[in-house]
């Protein structure tokens, strides 16, 4: 890989994982309502979950979704669900002993949901078929996808860094409540450019 290729890949890592979407809206939540450590698989599971997709897409899933376009259609679909039920968890949090009695996602949650979430797929398919040849090696897609697993971990934290740094000013339950609905809509808004 190329020092050029290297920077804009890295550059486009961080950008696609730092901006908003449904992970890091989510981490947001949950550090919020469980705090950062209790996050921390999930921030994991996210990670792994975009190493494991970026590979698979890099050695050949992306183009087996062009050719079977009824396969990206269910797993679509399949992600509005699942964000809706999230969406709805997150809303119906509570206050904060109800919140914290709740478990945050898990590390297979996370990494699961990866394969549904509409932002990591656009990242994937984005960084393969905007940054490296069409038929690039096997070393050099774990190299992107180990490149995008290391960026990824930092720059989601931050979120749910944020949302933990948040759980003093939402002690009170009126703005705990408010906080969550907020973020459930917000996570029901993210599928509107998957759906339109």
């Amino acid at each position: 890989m190329s020092t050029q290729l290297f920077f804009a890949l890295t550059l486009f890592a961080f950008v696609s994982s730092v901006t908003p979407g449904p992970n890091n809206l989510m981490l947001l939540a949950s550090g919020v309502n469980h705090g950062f450590r209790a996050t921390l698989p999930h921030m994991v599971g996210i990670s792994v979950g975009v190493f494991i997709l970026l590979t698979s897409v890099g050695m050949g899933l992306g183009l087996l979704l062009e050719q079977i376009p009824q396969l990206y259609l269910v797993l679509k679909w399949l992600g509005a669900a699942y964000l809706l039920y999230l969406a709805w968890g997150v809303a119906t949090a509570g206050a904060p002993k109800d919140a914290e009695a709740k478990r945050p996602i898990s590390f297979w949650g996370a990494a699961g949901f990866q394969w549904v979430n509409p932002k990591a797929w656009v990242m994937a398919v984005g960084a393969f078929s905007s940054y490296l040849p069409a038929h690039s090696g096997s070393a050099l897609v774990l190299g992107t996808a180990i490149l995008f697993a290391v960026v990824n971990l930092p720059t989601i934290s931050l979120w749910a860094l944020f949302g933990s740094r948040l759980r003093h000013w939402l002690r009170i339950p009126h703005y705990r409540r408010i906080f969550n609905g907020l973020m459930a809509v917000l996570l029901v808004a993210s599928l509107a450019p998957m759906l339109s």
